[in-house]
């Protein structure tokens, strides 16, 4: 297992009124699977995401990412470990528009201050996994959106992480774009690493190990898909 909540989950203050957007919760991401969280806009999939994701700190219960509990790590020590251990891939890319494709991807081994020479071999290696060598020099305005979602995804694996979180991914993405993003995240899975993906769109569930469904801050469903797609 690379995440685990014990009883965690988050609230927020408004006024004299106390809103929970997610309610203690039980879960285990494992290593080697493709975790789909799905639900309706406001369900708490998202602040789910975000916690697995060392954003935000639970309001109450437990939290282990990477064999540390997030509870007791200061700010500065969160920040590591999401540089190190988590990488993001998010519905707009988030893509750097003045900067080429392998530059983007380059971005993280920057801030981990990673030699010139190791990082280029590692966004080479990044690049090829995702088949986009021959886009390195292109700027996210030539790309599609399809390929700049590789590029991002790229991005997230350049560090290597154990756990890859992606927050509707496939949203601005077409039928044919849809299938390349996701088959390259369900290999991702296969290969080893931990990989949940928020979303609300049925169409991704054949690509998943795992269906977790959230309604009104609380998990209502956590199944194994009966036939994972081998794509």
């Amino acid at each position: 297992m690379i995440a685990t909540l014990k009883g965690a989950g988050k609230q927020y203050k408004s006024g004299d009124q106390t809103i929970v957007a997610l309610q203690p919760t039980d879960l285990v991401l494992n290593e080697g699977e493709l975790l789909l969280i799905m639900g309706p806009s406001g369900s708490g999939k998202t602040t789910l995401l975000s916690l697995l994701g060392c954003v935000i700190y639970p309001s109450f219960g437990d939290l282990w990412v990477d064999g540390k509990q997030v509870n007791k790590l200061k700010p500065r020590e969160l920040a590591a470990l999401r540089l190190n251990a988590i990488g993001f891939v998010f519905q707009n890319f988030n893509l750097l528009a003045p900067l080429s494709a392998e530059d983007n991807v380059a971005m993280p081994l920057k801030l981990q201050g990673v030699g010139r020479k190791e990082r280029k071999q590692r966004v080479n290696y990044a690049l090829e996994l995702v088949g986009m060598t021959d886009r390195r020099k292109n700027l996210p305005k030539q790309l599609s959106g399809g390929q700049q979602q590789r590029i991002a995804i790229a991005r997230a694996l350049v560090t290597n992480p154990k756990m890859v979180l992606c927050d509707e991914p496939t949203a601005s993405l077409d039928k044919n774009s849809l299938g390349v993003v996701m088959k390259e995240l369900r290999g991702l899975a296969d290969s080893g690493k931990s990989v949940a993906v928020v979303s609300h769109d049925p169409r991704l569930i054949p690509y998943a190990h795992r269906v977790l469904e959230v309604e009104n801050g609380a998990i209502i469903s956590n199944q194994e898909n009966e036939s994972p797609d081998e794509k």
